[in-house]
């Protein structure tokens, strides 16, 4: 078994790193403070510019095509710079991918390249709603058929990147009368569609530069050709495309937690309490030896996860032990890189503080840990009846 990274993952690896250092690094604090959106989506135009909307994105749409391994990498990386920048880098690759995987051959030459060359400088996913977010598919936002036209009338919830979205991928209700879960449809619906509006902005924890909106639909017209795979096949289409999304989530989690670890060691060599380094303490070593360990096997399992969606294997129970595995190891390591650092890790003059609550999150956004869990427990029940 070869678990090193190929000579192209390796390239991809090692550019998401230096721009990272280069150019998330040194604004992601002032980011979290200020709200420079212009400073943001420019450097969302750079990463689109080196390829990083549409890693796992086929060349003729213009992506990368260097595949799952590559993006989760990626994600790691920019994550240890900036959660905020990695997390639309996320959402916009999980669009683009679920428009090459379901979307007609026009939608796919009309939305994609947008997407991955920067035209437009995110995607969006609406999913969640205010009373459907573990349980999408009691969603009540509606589209109806009239005419030539899809009406749809609702709200969705925590959608990312919304204010500058250029696309959007919007799941409804079209058969009300369905079992719950069988009558939901995937639309596109294009920024500036009359009827779309971009509600309040989320208050939130950290993720700060992130935008985070309400978004509503208000009698939104849009084409019948905006229909995304087979009509009431929707839920299904959101369920496979949400296990990607986990690995992406997973590895931005690992990269804010390596941050915070490598942050804190830092430290723990310099500072001295009671005439010795505290790294000497056992007591310090033994946080270091276990954030570090579960911070590999999280990466080893995220690894295995991304290995399978590129084989064309099933990923689903994979993605969920990764993404569950990640972002609670990764809660873990940055509270321990904060107790390290004492009163310091506390403080807003260094970046740990900003580490614990970026990275809170993610045990809760794409599916929650809890539903993680019954997603792994159900697999494995299934596959041993």
């Amino acid at each position: 078994m070869n678990l090193e990274l190929s000579a192209e993952q390796k390239i991809i690896q090692e550019t998401a790193r230096e721009f990272a250092q280069a150019e998330l690094e040194p604004v992601a604090a002032r980011m979290d403070r200020e709200d420079d959106r212009g400073a943001f989506l420019a450097n969302l135009k750079k990463m689109a510019d080196l390829g990083f909307m549409g890693l796992n994105v086929r060349l003729e749409y213009g992506g990368a095509q260097i595949g799952a391994v590559a993006f989760s990498v990626a994600i790691t990386e920019i994550a240890r710079a900036c959660a905020a920048t990695a997390v639309t880098v996320s959402v916009s690759n999980m669009v683009a991918e679920v428009i090459q995987a379901i979307g007609s051959p026009e939608q796919r030459q009309a939305y994609i390249p947008r997407i991955c060359s920067g035209e437009y400088a995110a995607g969006g996913f609406a999913l969640t709603e205010a009373g459907a977010g573990s349980d999408a598919a009691s969603m009540t936002t509606r589209a109806e058929a009239e005419g030539e036209s899809w009406v749809l009338n609702g709200a969705k919830m925590f959608v990312t990147s919304a204010p500058y979205a250029g696309i959007f991928a919007v799941w409804a209700v079209t058969d009300p009368q369905a079992a719950k879960g069988r009558g939901i449809s995937c639309f596109l619906v294009e920024a500036g569609t009359p009827g779309l509006v971009i509600g309040r902005a989320e208050q939130k924890m950290g993720q700060h530069a992130a935008a985070t909106h309400e978004v509503r639909f208000e009698d939104c017209r849009i084409p019948r050709g905006a229909l995304m795979g087979k009509l009431h096949d929707g839920y299904r289409i959101a369920v496979g495309e949400l296990a990607a999304g986990r690995i992406g989530i997973g590895s931005l989690a690992l990269g804010v937690g390596l941050a915070a670890m490598d942050y804190a060691t830092r430290y723990a060599r310099e500072r001295v309490q009671f005439g010795r380094r505290i790294s000497e303490f056992q007591a310090v070593q033994w946080m270091i030896a276990d954030a570090y360990t579960e911070l590999e096997a999280a990466r080893l399992l995220l690894m295995n996860a991304a290995f399978r969606q590129e084989q064309g294997r099933t990923f689903t129970r994979e993605a969920s032990m990764a993404k569950l595995y990640a972002t609670e190891a990764a809660n873990r390591a940055c509270y321990a890189a904060l107790q390290m650092m004492g009163g310091y890790g506390y403080s807003r003059e260094f970046p740990l503080e900003r580490y614990a609550r970026d990275v809170r999150v993610t045990s809760i956004y794409e599916g929650t840990s809890e539903i993680q869990r019954m997603i792994i427990a159900r697999d494995i029940l299934k596959s041993s009846s």
